[in-house]
């Protein structure tokens, strides 16, 4: 069987890691190029005109007008008490590998408690949600029906279980064939007006799409070029049906990394941020060395 080049590239190395980002200095510094690549202007009016002072965390002070700001002002470690290697490496051990990572085992690999593994992880996985929400899937776009859960003990079976959260898969595809980018998102439900609501957002209007029968997947035909319904029916014929290869097979991966590293949790809270960061990684597959940046960017 032939390597896959995407599975068998070279990622981002611990010991790599550790020569870019392992000391503060470090870090702060590819915060401040990644923000202002041009160099640093005020937040507030734009100048570039400024002091600036070392005394800890590097402080610029606006010339015009006053205004002070640090590297990490106005993001997602402003205000933090934590070395930003510490953020670094939460970064790292949550892009880098194929799964997940879940907030105990951050927890450990970071040395922090639990609280505060929750709290860098969910802040992470928000910007990589925030991040996913501007793509849109071009081309050839497979579409599926899809539910993070399962039903409770005592309560309703099937797709009517509460403890169910529908979410629609795509997946963009080549014109060969091969999958390109996927969108995960949680849906009110898998009606018209929902699925029309969804495709306004995750769509091109040059795509084309592909799903099966479901009959709320007919309003994606109001936003994009065309669209081609297959009655699959169901089981295990229908999961190897050719024309869904790409988007079952992301189902499957996306399955078996959240039930391998998860125990649980909170589906109807949280499903739009979990779902998220399994996207964010398979679309940045193809360079696993930019992840990082990314995130900060």
């Amino acid at each position: 069987m032939a390597i896959n080049k995407v599975q068998f590239q070279k990622g981002l190395s611990l010991s790599d890691f550790l020569k870019q980002y392992g000391t503060e200095k470090q870090c702060e510094d590819a915060v401040v190029v990644m923000r202002w690549p041009q160099g640093y202007a005020c937040t507030r009016c734009a100048c570039q005109r400024v002091s600036m002072t070392h005394n800890g965390p590097r402080l610029w002070e606006c010339l015009s007008c006053g205004y002070q700001c640090s590297a990490i002002a106005g993001t997602i470690m402003e205000s933090t008490k934590l070395p930003l290697t510490t953020w670094f490496l939460a970064m790292y051990l949550m892009t880098q590998s194929k799964n997940a990572i879940s907030t105990l085992e951050l927890k450990r690999q970071v040395g922090v408690c639990y609280k505060t593994a929750w709290m860098l992880k969910h802040k992470l996985l928000e910007v990589m949600l925030q991040r996913e929400a501007l793509r849109q899937l071009t081309g050839r776009v497979e579409l599926d029906d899809a539910y993070l859960g399962g039903e409770k003990t005592g309560g309703k079976r099937g797709r009517g279980s509460e403890n169910k959260v529908p979410f629609v898969a795509a997946v963009e595809t080549t014109p060969n064939g091969r999958p390109v980018f996927v969108r995960f998102d949680p849906v009110k439900s898998f009606k018209k007006d929902d699925i029309e609501a969804w495709a306004k957002s995750a769509l091109a209007s040059s795509a084309t799409v592909v799903s099966d029968g479901l009959p709320g997947f007919t309003a994606v035909a109001i936003v994009v070029a065309s669209h081609e319904s297959h009655v699959t029916g169901a089981g295990k014929k229908a999961a190897q049906d050719p024309r869904f290869r790409w988007v079952n097979t992301a189902l499957g991966n996306l399955k078996t990394a959240l039930s391998g590293t998860y125990h649980a949790f909170d589906f109807s809270k949280y499903a739009a941020r979990y779902l998220a960061e399994f996207q964010y990684r398979f679309n940045r597959r193809f360079n696993m060395a930019s992840m990082i940046p990314s995130v900060l960017n």
